[in-house]
């Protein structure tokens, strides 16, 4: 018997999940939730969703959501929301999966204490949190966990991760995500909220969503940040992009709990030479007896190049043949191929009451980071200790 999942938000990334959540063989039965009824409409007029959607399982918010006799929620709405409505559905009783990052906001102590109490609440109600952070799942994270998992590296030394990401880059312009995201209704109540922490002079910084430069490393490594030195970038230019920016670029150094060191990078204000449609979000790790980078395996004999194959790991053969009826020759969908990964873990881990990847615990260590290092940017460099919340219960 297959379980039954509420899709919060479908707007341009929810639309992305909605047929992977759908196609899943161990998904009985979907439910949809937006604020904005033609968002709704579109899939329910889908043929493909006619086995598993009725009429009846259409809501209109999140409060009506959580009401509904659902197993779990996948949250893709507005960054600011995602940890107070991850909260409200594990009150409600359904596990959850929320897309990246935990929460954004631009005050570094709040978004510590959505954190801590994101982990409280899946302690009290038993519930499960996964977070779709997709470095988790492209091809290079995988292929790096398993020569961890076999010893491969040795002693870890030294990693590197970064999200080098224009904000002006044609293929995906952050101030054309800005502009959409403003035009919907949730988006006119952030212009309100942002308004009081300009107010109070708090403002934006790119390390308030790290998760995509700090997974890759500390997943690979098994570890986590204890303290943190970095130092920001205030933008010279007049793009009014950047008007609630502190920092537009911040260098972070690590030391981490395995002895290692780690450079984490999160630019915005840039020009960056592009190989490979995503290469801006990368990451190496160099150990004693093996080292990682740019696709490369090396060891004491020789450096290897690897293909996105070689790297990747397979699907079950049942979920992989539905997606690519659903995907065709996008099975693996969009970031790297990671979201077919993420959504077979998160059903996989519901359907079978375990405990996904990305848990709560581990969510928190990749949000820990970057706060630790706007602290430390904050006051040029000096060093901060990294909040911790443990390992995740076995």
């Amino acid at each position: 018997m297959g379980i039954s999942i509420g899709l919060v938000g479908l707007g341009a990334f929810g639309s992305e999940f909605a047929p992977l959540f759908k196609s899943h063989p161990l998904v009985d039965r979907i439910a949809l939730c937006d604020r904005e009824p033609e968002r709704i409409a579109r899939f329910a007029r889908n043929p493909s969703f006619a086995a598993k959607f009725k009429p009846s399982d259409a809501y209109s918010s999140l409060e009506e959501i959580c009401k509904a006799r659902l197993d779990a929620l996948v949250l893709i709405t507005q960054p600011w929301l995602h940890a107070p409505q991850a909260i409200q559905a594990m009150e409600s009783g359904k596990h959850v999966y929320s897309a990246v990052p935990v929460i954004c906001l631009p005050d570094a102590e709040e978004v510590l204490q959505w954190c801590d109490r994101l982990v409280r609440t899946a302690v009290r109600t038993g519930m499960h949190y996964m977070l779709g952070e997709t470095t988790y799942y492209r091809a290079p994270t995988m292929y790096c966990r398993r020569q961890a998992a076999r010893g491969a590296f040795g002693d870890f030394v030294y990693a590197e991760g970064e999200y080098f990401h224009p904000h002006d880059w044609k293929l995906a312009d952050l101030r054309e995500v800005k502009r959409s995201r403003l035009a919907s209704a949730a988006g006119q109540e952030w212009v309100r909220i942002q308004k009081g922490y300009l107010d109070r002079g708090i403002r934006d910084t790119p390390m308030m969503y790290p998760t995509h430069s700090t997974s890759g490393p500390l997943s690979v490594m098994k570890t986590h940040a204890v303290k943190a030195s970095a130092f920001g970038y205030r933008t010279r230019s007049k793009d009014p992009y950047f008007d609630d920016h502190e920092f537009t670029n911040v260098t972070a150094v690590y030391e981490l709990a395995n002895g290692a060191h780690m450079r984490i990078c999160e630019y915005r204000e840039l020009v960056y030479p592009y190989g490979d449609l995503f290469d801006m979000e990368t990451f190496r790790v160099f150990g004693t007896q093996g080292s990682f980078r740019e696709n490369r395996w090396g060891d004491r004999e020789s450096w290897n190049p690897l293909s996105m194959e070689e790297m990747r790991e397979p699907l079950p053969p049942e979920v992989a043949a539905e997606f690519q009826k659903e995907n065709g020759e996008r099975l693996y969908g969009g970031h790297g191929g990671s979201h077919a990964y993420l959504v077979h873990e998160f059903v996989d881990a519901v359907a079978h009451g375990r405990r996904p990847a990305i848990n709560a615990w581990e969510a928190a260590r990749y949000m820990a980071a970057g706060i630790a290092a706007h602290r430390s940017a904050l006051r040029d460099g000096e060093p901060q200790t990294v909040p911790d919340w443990g390992d995740a219960p076995a």
